[in-house]
């Protein structure tokens, strides 16, 4: 694996919180701050930390309609794929 990929993965899931919101986000593919908080059970200024990191990262897009953030999960980038594959691949271990 090249470096470039295990340091996402660090990024990516340097928390809990953050791998939570990460799963919730490919299993809704969109959604506000207020709901991704409710559903992770985070703290609304912790959500909004979390998805400026993964924005940087670009794993996450954002698009504002007025006053109102959604946020998507970026297909475009290659990264998110992987991401996306490790968390299946995660959640088939424990389940199995």
């Amino acid at each position: 694996m090249s470096k470039e990929k295990i340091m996402l993965i660090e990024q990516v899931f340097s928390s809990r919180g953050k791998t939570r919101l990460i799963q919730v986000l490919f299993k809704l593919g969109e959604a506000n701050i207020s709901k991704l908080s409710r559903l992770t059970g985070l703290h609304h200024k912790l959500v909004d930390k979390y998805l400026t990191q993964l924005k940087e990262l670009q794993i996450v897009e954002e698009h504002k309609y007025g006053r109102l953030r959604i946020f998507k999960v970026n297909y475009s980038n290659p990264k998110t794929y992987i991401l996306k594959e490790l968390l299946e691949l995660m959640e088939s271990q424990e389940s199995g």
